[in-house]
């Protein structure tokens, strides 16, 4: 790993102090996790997911967190974080710069073979980016729109040439735009593809029945010796939380993952199950849609955040002592948190929201065209869980005290996605950050493309991002992160409620659910955002 790309990833760990080391094995306390063993072979597994995902094909899924587990199993991911935080090869071989940070050369691993026994090479990864991960209806292609072409070098090393220098591109590598798969078979499958999915990974795939079952089995041929342990695994999708909890509780199912604090709460009451927790640079959110009237007004945004009381909607979610509140992309144990947007974002004010309220009301000049003095009228989005639907009810009565009309619309999960994708909507709960490199995570959520689901945009912003660009100096970019911050504390693109603390629960015969590690045994990032490399669980005697 160069240099470069080394301190990018150390800069990035959510807490090198210990935001990894008590969060991915419990905010409880590393002592409730029962004792691992040694690894076994064989068994199945049947594992709970929040939602159903649209498609298995890189570039075609929408991998959000229940999607992620099922890709990991069935893709293996070129880039992923250490323990540390670093940025680290884990298909891939080897990465490394320029001295500009305009060209990374990507090498791979010898003698992978696709699940089909076609072989991973650099043709392989040339075909998936030029006629997938950059096709126009590729949902990661703005994630990909920095780099002018990917190059064949030899049969194993390709490299990816960009349009100008950019320290945090390996981040692109941990994700959809990093999961090599079959071009051979995703050419024979044709619009079929997202429904019969052909990577590298420990598993392959077997069925799929949306709505019901996915279900992957060993890879005999797979290119980590003594890997995967599992024989099987059936990922279900179950989007009731208390049907989800009720089924592990069971033994219907043996694992499950989950983001919402009222089910880590009531699972880390069950006997018997061991809690895979992780606290890290991920938050809940309402994306406020800038695009349209009225809320491309500040004053508007400013309203609607000075009127909702963050513990109160804490409280709802079940996150009362487990997860503090947020005000940034980044959490309190992360180097690139930032006192100064702490402080800066609008806290709790009912006069103050009043006042920014009725001034853009009585507005002549007010963007939405109304008469003046017309209040304002919305639809505020969120899945269907009980616990949400009362945040919604909770959003709704603190701006409707302010006289706004404020609708709720419950949404499914992988509808509620694509309308955050689409900018169609007015407001709508969501989740925000990560922890990828904070250039990676703010670029995606500030510049033109498919993931700035807000659509607000700045030259501020833009500056600053070029900072992180362009730059590994630690201290140049937590300066850049703080400045990115403070604009968006003072212009409420989103509504920060807390930080989410996600959980994997699992049956305690499930074993090392956060313990995976590199080929070369490094140890990884455990399970950031409930999302695990299943290819490393056992199943215990």
């Amino acid at each position: 790993m160069g240099a470069a790309a080394l301190l990018l990833g150390t800069a990035a760990c959510g807490g090198d102090d210990g935001g990894n080391e008590d969060t991915s094995s419990g905010g409880a306390g590393t002592d409730e996790i029962s004792e691992q063993g040694e690894p076994v072979e064989g068994g199945e597994i049947t594992i709970g997911l929040e939602a159903e995902t649209n498609s298995w094909l890189p570039g075609e899924g929408l991998f959000a967190e229940p999607g992620t587990n099922v890709a990991f199993a069935i893709y293996d991911p070129l880039m992923k974080r250490t323990a540390d935080g670093e940025l680290k090869p884990y298909l891939a071989e080897s990465m490394e710069p320029n001295e500009e940070l305009t060209v990374w050369t990507l090498t791979l691993r010898p003698d992978v073979q696709f699940h089909d026994g076609t072989p991973l090479n650099a043709e392989a990864l040339k075909s998936n980016f030029d006629e997938y991960l950059t096709a126009p209806t590729s949902n990661v292609a703005a994630s990909l729109a920095a780099v002018t072409s990917l190059d064949v070098v030899d049969d194993l090393t390709v490299r990816y040439n960009l349009a100008a220098p950019d320290a945090a591109f390996p981040d692109v590598l941990t994700s959809a735009s990093g999961m090599p798969f079959s071009p051979t078979a995703a050419a024979a499958a044709g619009p079929d593809a997202g429904a019969n999915p052909v990577g590298t990974g420990p598993f392959r795939f077997v069925s799929w029945q949306r709505d019901s079952a996915l279900v992957v089995e060993r890879n005999e041929n797979y290119w980590q010796e003594g890997l995967p342990h599992l024989d099987k695994i059936t990922f279900r999708p179950i989007p009731d939380e208390d049907t989800r909890l009720s089924s592990l509780q069971s033994g219907d199912i043996d694992a499950l993952q989950t983001l919402r604090q009222s089910t880590v709460g009531r699972a880390r009451e069950f006997d018997g199950v061991d809690n895979y927790e992780y606290l890290g640079n991920s938050s809940t959110v309402s994306l406020i849609n800038t695009t349209r009237p009225p809320f491309d007004d500040v004053r508007v945004r400013q309203a609607l955040a000075h009127a909702i009381d963050q513990p109160a909607l804490i409280d709802v979610l079940g996150g009362t002592g487990l997860t503090p509140e947020a005000t940034q992309y980044f959490s309190p144990d992360s180097p690139f948190y930032s006192e100064e947007a702490a402080e800066a974002f609008p806290t709790y004010d009912v006069e103050r929201a009043q006042e920014l309220y009725d001034e853009y009301i009585n507005d002549p000049q007010r963007s939405d065209g109304q008469p003046v003095g017309t209040d304002l009228s919305f639809t505020f989005n969120c899945p269907p869980d009980p616990s949400l639907n009362e945040l919604s009810q909770l959003y709704q009565s603190f701006w409707s005290s302010l006289g706004m009309e404020v609708s709720l619309n419950t949404v499914e999960q992988a509808a509620h996605i694509q309308n955050a994708i689409a900018k169609d909507y007015d407001v709508q709960c969501f989740r925000a950050g990560s922890q990828a490199d904070p250039g990676f995570t703010l670029s995606r959520a500030f510049t033109p493309g498919a993931l700035n689901f807000t659509g607000y945009t700045s030259p501020e912003i833009d500056e600053q991002l070029q900072v992180l660009r362009t730059t590994t100096d630690l201290e140049a970019r937590k300066d850049a992160v703080e400045a990115i911050s403070m604009e968006v504390s003072e212009n409420v693109p989103n509504l920060f409620t807390g930080h989410n603390l996600t959980d994997i629960a699992v049956r305690e015969v499930v074993k090392n659910v956060d313990g995976w590690t590199f080929p070369d045994g490094t140890p990884g990032d455990g399970v950031p955002s409930g999302s695990a490399m299943w290819g490393h669980a056992w199943l215990a005697d």
